[in-house]
């Protein structure tokens, strides 16, 4: 009969590991019950990965993972959770928050004022992170929104009777008012990222690209329609003169409006028509150098680096810093110190620093005024929003390494200027203007691009490993004309939001 029990859990054991392949589930505070954000979630605190801005995760488990092994659920500011695998059958984790009150100071070594704390973080910036090789098993996703709020194109005058209101009107509702693709990468991410020119190398497991292709079609139908007006109207000797206000260019005629060719003109024009068509095919097959330069521009926007950005540490004079409370993370305690600028600086946000070694191990940041604002002769710009979040953590080395980064920046750009085209020909006799166009404009569109990244795998490496290691520079995103959730079958990424998931081609 003991043999028989014995065997009955070896059989549990094999059927919940085959069965149970994933853990699913959404992240909340215990008194609120608010989505928690950036939780961690590992099995026996070794691998795991983080929810997402709505708390949510899946987990695709280790296949070593048994029915006794932990799964542990962590965040800053939370009681940690921890349960055994086989017994987590509630997709809704609830956190109790936990804050040490600042009275309780005492419990640590020595009563630090504010200053002191920072001081020790800005000193200790050098020994607490790792700046030597690293080889990082990550997942990247960028994704770019364009809204355009306002698109108006008023004809005042036009001596082309193809190119009346209505045409116009035709081609400002052809382009979307609304767009957005998204870019996935998982990889193997090698580096070191102390060098200034920061030398990395990028090893892509697998990568999707999700966009509209009909996007495209829409831009390539307007082309050829207005290549089209161009070619019955326009005399191939022409120059046009565009004017907008004060400012005026001459640009010559493409003379491959006109497809016939025997002369030079035309087949330089084909050549360098070509080449175009040739820097536009590189940049999309290029997508690993791409990608590689988002990851290695990401990573060297942290506030360990000078010349960032993020230069409340370095320049902590221009902050003014506070200390909140204490809380904790695991096992040891966590100043949580919040700062806003002290005179032109630009970022407010909170920092979370480890009271054992004085490493920052959280930032949430967010600016507080345009960082860059310009508006002359009637086109403007505001790059109006730069937020994010960066976490950290150990690793072998007993060094601290980027974990997640979280980045959102937006712009606005505006546009409202009369525009006037006129075409001219020297070699007609009389007066030299043939045909003329103007127009008053008024275009506002708004950018907002936001990348995600998650490190599940952060190994020291030696520098030979990194020269040996041999880049595939040929490789390419699967295209997606829709969300999937069947593409990331069985690797585990951050959790997409509604908006990924709802994407839908409008040719689908």
């Amino acid at each position: 009969m003991k043999s028989f029990y014995h065997l009955s859990f070896i059989f549990f054991i094999g059927h919940f590991t085959f069965a149970q392949q994933t853990v699913t589930g959404k992240v909340i505070d215990s008194l609120n019950r608010k989505p928690v954000p950036f939780a961690t979630i590992s099995v026996n605190k070794e691998t795991g990965i983080i929810s997402s801005e709505s708390g949510q995760f899946t987990f695709y488990l280790p296949d070593s993972t048994k029915a006794h092994d932990s799964l542990y659920i962590s965040c800053l500011g939370y009681q940690e959770k921890a349960m055994l695998l086989r017994d987590f059958n509630d997709s809704i984790i609830a956190l109790k928050p936990k804050d040490i009150e600042l009275d309780e100071i005492v419990l640590l070594n020595k009563d630090y004022t504010i200053d002191e704390i920072i001081t020790r973080v800005k000193d200790s910036l050098e020994k607490n992170y790792d700046h030597n090789f690293l080889k990082q098993k990550l997942f990247v996703r960028s994704s770019y929104y364009t809204d355009i709020e306002r698109k108006e194109a008023k004809l005042t005058k036009s001596s082309i009777p193809e190119f009346n209101q209505r045409f116009v009107d035709s081609l400002v509702n052809a382009v979307p008012s609304h767009s957005s693709h998204h870019s996935e990468v998982l990889g193997e991410f090698y580096g070191k990222i102390a060098d200034e020119n920061f030398q990395a190398k990028l090893d892509i497991i697998k990568a999707s690209r999700l966009y509209d292709k009909n996007n495209e079609m829409s831009v390539k139908a307007i082309t050829e329609k207005l290549q089209g007006i161009v070619k019955k109207r326009v005399k191939r000797d022409s120059y046009f003169k565009i004017k907008s206000g004060l400012i005026g260019t001459k640009t010559e005629i493409d003379s491959s409006f006109f497809g016939d060719g025997d002369n030079q003109q035309l087949k330089d024009a084909q050549a360098a028509l070509e080449e175009q068509q040739k820097r536009e095919k590189d940049r999309k097959e290029r997508f690993l150098q791409f990608r590689k330069q988002a990851i290695t521009r990401l990573q060297h926007k942290s506030f360990i680096f000078e010349g960032a950005d993020l230069n409340f540490i370095h320049k902590d004079r221009k902050y003014e810093f506070q200390l909140e409370n204490l809380t904790t993370l695991h096992d040891y305690t966590v100043y949580k110190v919040s700062f806003i600028p002290k005179y032109s600086a630009d970022y407010k946000g909170t920092i979370y620093i480890n009271a054992d070694d004085f490493a920052v191990i959280r930032v949430d940041y967010e600016n507080v005024k345009p960082l860059r604002r310009f508006s002359l002769l009637g086109v403007s710009l505001n790059q109006y929003l730069h937020k994010g979040t960066l976490l950290y953590e150990k690793n072998s080395r007993n060094k601290y390494i980027l974990k997640y980064a979280e980045e959102t920046e937006g712009q606005r750009v505006g546009f409202k200027r009369p525009v006037k085209i006129i075409e001219k020909n020297k070699h007609v006799k009389g007066r030299r203007k043939q045909n003329e166009i103007a127009s008053d404009l008024n275009f506002v569109v708004r950018n907002t691009d936001k990348t995600e990244m998650i490190v599940f795998e952060n190994t020291p490496i030696e520098e030979a490993l990194f020269n040996n290691f041999k880049e595939k520079p040929d490789a390419v995103p699967q295209y997606l004309s829709k969300y999937d959730p069947a593409f990331w079958k069985g690797y585990n990424i951050i959790e997409p939001n509604e908006a990924i998931k709802k994407f839908k081609s409008t040719a689908d």
